[in-house]
């Protein structure tokens, strides 16, 4: 089976994230969107292809194949989607509310876009119920919860955990999976509340204390002393340490001092500084409102409770104070004394008062070092997706 993953007409309401990735690889739960189809379709991972923005596609291409799945990248799997879906015959599209759920199509039909809508040419077949999209970028976090307990049961059903070691205390460890090569020590593991895993080659320090669910990725770090609340997602490579609560942190971004998380979703490659806190509440405890990208204005999440949102390859200086409901593109280096501002634009130099612009080529420069430090090598399609970006000067319209 060709599959393939389409971002549709929505896709800037998922910015910043969306920025460097197709929404089908925004993290949510254990796994991106696009490994959990993969992983559900029996597909290889890392074989499906991507419908996105042309500047992205030379790093997330179509697959090749003439007979074609596509999905929408913003869909969260569900037994009723699945049913659905798998039910789709050639020429027939799955449709709701003007958005397109799925479609079996020829490649050819494709080609040239950047983005899906309902095709003229395909059968549409409504989609019975409401299906599971994100939306919104605090829908990372929110519906962390529900999508972490999903992930934790299609990757552990039939499999047995590695053994808890002795020198842990753990509640309700059968909903506690170790993969092989993760070292957990001296560690307190809650999963009365949720689910708890624990990554391949990952490790857990001692005296963290950990509530569930929660999930930390292969290879990632939990720092001495951590104190981390469900549900939330510490993606591969990451270290994190201090106090985090319900946030989703995505591969190779560092947490790893004191300091407070909340409600938040951070990028990849991104760097808090020691004794960096987000709030999460305002102080009249009104709705909390975020820099919306279409709009070019603050729009309301509905939420009361709402943290820092950080696009890739941030990062912020010791002692930050980011306010609720904080955005921070791609490439912005915050410092400064006092509040940074709630929105803070792409290659941003600063973050209080008046910024400089990052210039690129001593971005490209930092983020070969950083991502040397993980055996990663910079390739040119992450260049040009970069450089594409700063030549875009990421006006607040979200025009990509």
């Amino acid at each position: 089976m060709n599959l393939i993953l389409a971002d549709d007409q929505f896709r800037d309401q998922l910015l910043p994230f969306a920025f460097t990735r197709p929404v089908a690889d925004i993290r949510v739960g254990i796994l991106t969107l696009r490994h959990k189809w993969e992983l559900l379709l029996k597909i290889p991972q890392g074989t499906s292809g991507s419908l996105t923005s042309f500047y992205l596609s030379g790093r997330f291409p179509l697959s090749e194949g003439k007979d074609c799945l596509l999905i929408n990248g913003a869909l969260l799997p569900d037994a009723n989607t699945l049913k659905a879906i798998q039910a789709l015959k050639p020429n027939q599209q799955l449709v709701w509310e003007g958005r397109l759920i799925a479609a079996m199509l020829d490649r050819e039909q494709l080609v040239g876009k950047d983005h899906v809508l309902p095709i003229d040419e395909l059968e549409s077949i409504p989609y019975v119920g409401t299906p599971d999209l994100l939306n919104n970028v605090w829908e990372i976090f929110s519906k962390n919860d529900a999508a972490l307990r999903a992930d934790f049961q299609l990757l552990t059903k039939g499999r047995r955990s590695e053994v808890i070691s002795g020198s842990n205390q753990t509640v309700q460890p059968d909903q506690i999976f170790i993969e092989p090569g993760a070292k957990v020590e001296c560690a307190i593991l809650n999963a009365s509340t949720g689910p708890i895993y624990i990554g391949k080659d990952a490790e857990v320090m001692e005296g963290c204390m950990v509530r569930g669910p929660f999930a930390l990725g292969e290879h990632a770090v939990l720092k001495m002393g951590a104190k981390v609340y469900g549900a939330t997602t510490i993606g591969p490579g990451s270290k994190v340490g201090g106090e985090v609560s319900n946030s989703v942190i995505f591969a190779n971004s560092n947490k790893a001092h004191d300091g407070f998380l909340g409600n938040s979703v951070l990028g990849e490659w991104c760097n808090l500084g020691a004794d960096t806190n987000n709030s999460n509440l305002k102080n009249n405890y009104s709705e909390v409102k975020i820099w919306n990208y279409p709009a070019g204005d603050y729009k309301g999440t509905g939420l009361q409770f709402c943290g820092l949102f950080m696009g890739d390859h941030s990062k912020c200086g010791i002692n930050t104070m980011f306010n609720t409901g904080t955005v921070v593109g791609v490439f912005a280096n915050v410092f400064g004394a006092g509040f940074p501002e709630k929105f803070i634009p792409s290659f941003s130099w600063g973050g209080t008062g008046e910024s400089e612009v990052f210039l690129l080529d001593k971005a490209l420069a930092l983020a070969e070092k950083v991502m040397a430090r993980r055996n990663i090598v910079m390739t040119e399609a992450d260049r040009n997706i970069l450089s594409h970006l700063f030549m875009m000067q990421l006006k607040p319209s979200g025009d990509n």
